[in-house]
C-alpha cells in the first residue's frame, strides 16, 4: 500500500491542518486500523494530532450503468457524477450540483441540499466487510453509520435529468460564503435553523483571530486568512454554549473534527 504526503492547510476546504501521511487504498488493500477516510476533505477540521488517515485511489473512481442500477465508486467527485447523469439522462442526482467532495464523503454523512439526500436513491453500499443494503444502515439527516469504509455504492435509476432543478439547487449554494470553510458548522436542529440561532445569539460575523462565523451566513465557519485549528475549536465551542444558554438547544457539529487529543463533540 502506498502513501501520500498531504498539506491539509492547502488540501482541506477550510485551509487548516497539518502535513500528514495518508494511506492510499486500492482494491485488495486492507485499511490501516482505525483509519479515517478523508475524501475531498470538504467537511473536515483536522487538528495537529490526527488519527490514521486514508484516501481511496483510482480503483474506486469508476462509474457505470448496470441495467436499472448505477454503480458509483466512492472516490468519484460529485461533479463527475452530475456530468454522467446529465449525459445519460438520469434523474435524482441534480442536487449534487456545486456540492463539493466525493460520493464516499456524501455517503458518510448522508449529505444533501434542502430535502434531497444521497440516501434517497441508494440501494446498497460495498465496504471492506461486504455488501450492505440501505435498510441495514442506520441513517438520517446528515447522518449515516456506515459498516466500514464505503468503496462503492449502487443506486436505483430514474430516467429524466431535471436541468431546472439542478440550476435551482445550484443557486441555493450561490448564497454561501466565498471564503474557505468546511460547509455548515452545525446541523439544523429539528424545526429550526442553526444559522438563525447563531445570528440571534449575536455570533454573525463574530471573529477569533483568523476564523469567524461568516457575515453572509452565520452557520459557516470561515477562514479569513491564517486561521488556526484552535481558533476554529474556540468558535465552535462558543457557538454551542451561546445557543444552549439562550435557547436551550445543543447544536450538533456538522463539521467532522479529527484530532486524537479532543473528546468527540
Amino acid at each position: 500500500m502506498r502513501s501520500r504526503t498531504i498539506d491539509f492547510s492547502r488540501y482541506a476546504s477550510i485551509r487548516i491542518g497539518p502535513v500528514a501521511e495518508v494511506a492510499v487504498l486500492e482494491k485488495g488493500d486492507t485499511p490501516p486500523p482505525g483509519a479515517v477516510v478523508i475524501g475531498g476533505a470538504n467537511n473536515l477540521l483536522i487538528g495537529p494530532n490526527p488519527p490514521p488517515l486514508a484516501m481511496l485511489g483510482k480503483d474506486f473512481a469508476t462509474i457505470r450503468l448496470e441495467g436499472d442500477r448505477l454503480a458509483v465508486g466512492a472516490a468519484i467527485p460529485t461533479g463527475r457524477l452530475l456530468s454522467f447523469c446529465k449525459r445519460y439522462d438520469i434523474g435524482g442526482f441534480e442536487f449534487v450540483a456545486k456540492l463539493p467532495g466525493t460520493v464516499g464523503g456524501m455517503l458518510a454523512m448522508n449529505a444533501g441540499v434542502k430535502e434531497h439526500e444521497i440516501f434517497d436513491r441508494l440501494l446498497e453500499i460495498t465496504t471492506e466487510r461486504g455488501r450492505f443494503a440501505k435498510e441495514r444502515i442506520p441513517h438520517g439527516y446528515r447522518f449515516a453509520q456506515l459498516p466500514g469504509i464505503a468503496f462503492e455504492a449502487r443506486f436505483a435509476i430514474r430516467r429524466g435529468f431535471d436541468e431546472s432543478l439542478a440550476e435551482a439547487l445550484k443557486s441555493v449554494r450561490a448564497n454561501q460564503p466565498a471564503e474557505p470553510s468546511a460547509g455548515s458548522a452545525f446541523k439544523n436542529p429539528p424545526g429550526d435553523f442553526a444559522g438563525r440561532l447563531l445570528e440571534a445569539a449575536g455570533l454573525r460575523g463574530y471573529r477569533k483571530g483568523g476564523m469567524a462565523f461568516s457575515e453572509r451566513h452565520a452557520n459557516f465557519l470561515v477562514n479569513l486568512g491564517g486561521g488556526t485549528f484552535q481558533e476554529a475549536i474556540e468558535l465552535i465551542t462558543l457557538g454551542r454554549a451561546r445557543v444552549r444558554e439562550r435557547f436551550g438547544i445543543t447544536l450538533e457539529p456538522e463539521i467532522r473534527i479529527l484530532d486524537t487529543t479532543l473528546l468527540p463533540q
